[in-house]
């Protein structure tokens, strides 16, 4: 019997790449996407029928862990997986407290997700690795959660709209052509702002603006 799928997400992009990768699968059904919470819950009302539903956190009008909150007080039937680009303490205990039943990046490739959507609804907890780790150190220590000082980290004003334009999941073309620069201009603010975050790659920039109040 197939898994009948929902996918939330305000950018109709990523909501393609989502659905690309679980079209490798037989068993997984997409019956509808929606752009917010507030549009999951309308979609909803008229199509109950659903096992499992892939969450975005950052979305306008009502975001992902406002969703998570309404849909299981309302159909706590259905499993939710949080997909998105963010593994920041916060969300991570949000996501938990609101009722997710899973927590994975956006980067996860086809087999990982369909192992992770299959694991949730025999009563697991799909969870990437990194977010695992993370996860058992807020339930070990509680107390530290929030308690994070900001750290005074200088970008200008270009660097943080190309930052805006990663943390959406574009790739480096159509962020050039967004912000109307070249590639090799894109690939030069964004080595610039992993050496003034100190952070290897996009999960990491993200989430450091994220902590820091940049994005």
């Amino acid at each position: 019997m197939s898994t009948r799928l929902v996918i939330v997400d305000d950018n109709v992009f990523l909501q393609k790449a989502i659905a690309e990768k679980l079209s490798f699968f037989d068993d997984l059904v997409l019956k509808f996407t929606a752009n917010n919470g507030n549009d999951l819950l309308a979609k909803l009302e008229k199509n109950k029928n659903i096992d499992l539903i892939l969450m975005d956190i950052e979305m306008p009008e009502c975001n992902g862990i406002e969703a998570t909150k309404l849909v299981k007080s309302k159909y706590p039937q259905l499993k939710i997986i949080m997909l998105t680009v963010f593994d920041n303490d916060e969300n991570i205990f949000n996501a938990i407290k609101a009722g997710a039943d899973g927590y994975l990046l956006k980067e996860v490739n086809p087999k990982e997700l369909h192992q992770g959507i299959i694991e949730t609804l025999n009563g697991g907890a799909a969870m990437n690795p990194s977010i695992a780790l993370k996860t058992l150190k807020l339930l070990r220590n509680p107390h530290e959660f929030g308690n994070s000082e900001q750290e005074d980290i200088k970008l200008t004003s270009r660097e943080i709209e190309v930052l805006e334009q990663l943390s959406k999941g574009l790739s480096y073309n159509i962020i050039a052509d967004n912000l109307f620069l070249s590639p090799g201009t894109v690939r030069k603010h964004i080595e610039n702002i992993y050496n003034k975050l100190q952070v290897h790659n996009k999960l990491e920039a993200i989430q450091k603006a994220k902590d820091n109040k940049l994005i």
